[in-house]
């Protein structure tokens, strides 16, 4: 592969009316290291083809489904083949198309939660490991250069020995009732499509992702709440974890979608022997450091005295604020990094490739199927096998 030439890939969903879809398109835009040449946008033939006219597709490369996009795809010759393909779907489709993908040798990047179930999960790792493709989940929050640079701190023993890690995950649009036609809100809130749960599912995987990458630890036990607040509702609005580290941290999970009036408010607490970091979403550009034998600092984005994985996370100079997209585009730049290397036949450089794998999409899964056996259990612990 010329490492000159922009990776081609094909989306599946995505089309008009996701919110999703399009900021995955701007975000692969962002740095000039994709095009996006074929898709199959929607589930309905129609509104597949009528989106990928809107955004320019040909009509040879513009699908009705993704099926037909997979047997076009495997026709053509590896000068106009795609090289990956960008999964924005409703959960209940990720694991079909990512395992044909996969199956097929196409590199991919998938929403998170990665698939329903466990074994689905075990399924399509063993699968990539078999085909030796590349595959991304979009834990978007890992590319934020200041959690990145919390992680660095975390991991380079400036808090210490880990006693406490928290994060709260709230927003407020289901705080009221929400009629049928809200098509984000539909199948977030139908277990045959989200699955075994939904608020935990929707943003609770966030939560646990973005506290094991920065503090590097997987909880061994949990105690779960989930809520459904919202009338009429199938799936939890509302969960509450605690945590417990086999290296003996303890840990808070807070995600809720009926928390009126807040938008998107994650936040993430790390505290140690040696003192806490603090980051939150809404403020990205920041990262709160209070040593325990020293004055408490704030760490901005861009600043030159930044770890380096922090300060490639970084696009313009430090005062700009940096945000939403450039995360997203950063995890597809570890993605690019990856394929080019691999088509270079190397390893790539992890400061480079860096971004969520299958395997943390399976830990996200396995994470949210313990939370739903721990809610409708008497038991206070259940166990993370």
């Amino acid at each position: 592969m010329s490492n000159q030439r922009k990776l081609r890939y094909a989306m599946v969903g995505g089309g008009h009316g996701a919110f999703i879809g399009a900021v995955h398109r701007k975000a692969m835009a962002l740095d000039g290291q994709f095009e996006l040449v074929a898709g199959a946008l929607s589930s309905s033939p129609e509104r597949a083809r009528e989106s990928g006219a809107a955004l320019g597709l040909a009509d040879g490369r513009n699908h009705g489904s993704w099926q037909e996009l997979l047997a076009d795809e495997l026709r053509r010759g590896p000068d106009e083949r795609i090289d990956l393909v960008s999964i924005v779907t409703p959960n209940h489709v990720h694991h079909p198309v990512a395992l044909a993908f996969v199956q097929a040798g196409f590199h991919v990047v998938c929403d998170k939660p990665l698939v329903h179930t466990g074994a689905q999960a075990d399924e399509l790792v063993a699968a990539v490991r078999k085909a030796g493709t590349v595959f991304g989940v979009t834990y978007n929050y890992t590319g934020y250069p200041m959690v990145r640079e919390a992680r660095h701190l975390v991991r380079s023993g400036a808090l210490g020995t880990l006693r406490k890690i928290a994060v709260e995950y709230n927003q407020g649009w289901l705080a009221a009732a929400v009629d049928g036609g809200n098509k984000q809100a539909d199948w977030r809130l139908d277990p045959l499509r989200s699955g075994s749960a939904g608020t935990m599912a929707d943003i609770g995987s966030h939560a646990e992702n973005l506290a094991a990458t920065v503090t590097g630890l997987r909880p061994d036990a949990l105690c779960a709440d989930l809520t459904v607040f919202g009338a009429g509702r199938r799936l939890d609005d509302d969960a509450q974890l605690l945590l417990r580290y086999a290296e003996g941290a303890r840990g808070i999970i807070v995600a809720s979608q009926v928390a009126a009036g807040l938008e998107n408010d994650l936040r993430l607490q790390v505290s140690g022997t040696l003192g806490t970091l603090v980051w939150r979403q809404e403020e990205p550009n920041q990262l709160i450091h209070s040593p325990l034998d020293g004055p408490r600092r704030i760490l901005t984005r861009g600043s030159p005295w930044l770890s380096e994985s922090a300060r490639r996370a970084g696009r313009i100079p430090a005062g700009h604020p940096e945000a939403f997209i450039e995360a997203f585009a950063n995890v597809y730049l570890g993605v690019a990094a990856d394929i080019r290397a691999r088509a270079d036949g190397r390893v790539a450089d992890p400061l480079e490739a860096d971004y969520p794998r299958v395997e943390d999409g399976r830990q996200g899964v396995r994470f949210i199927e313990k939370v739903v056996e721990s809610a409708a259990s008497s038991r206070k612990w259940t166990a993370l096998g």
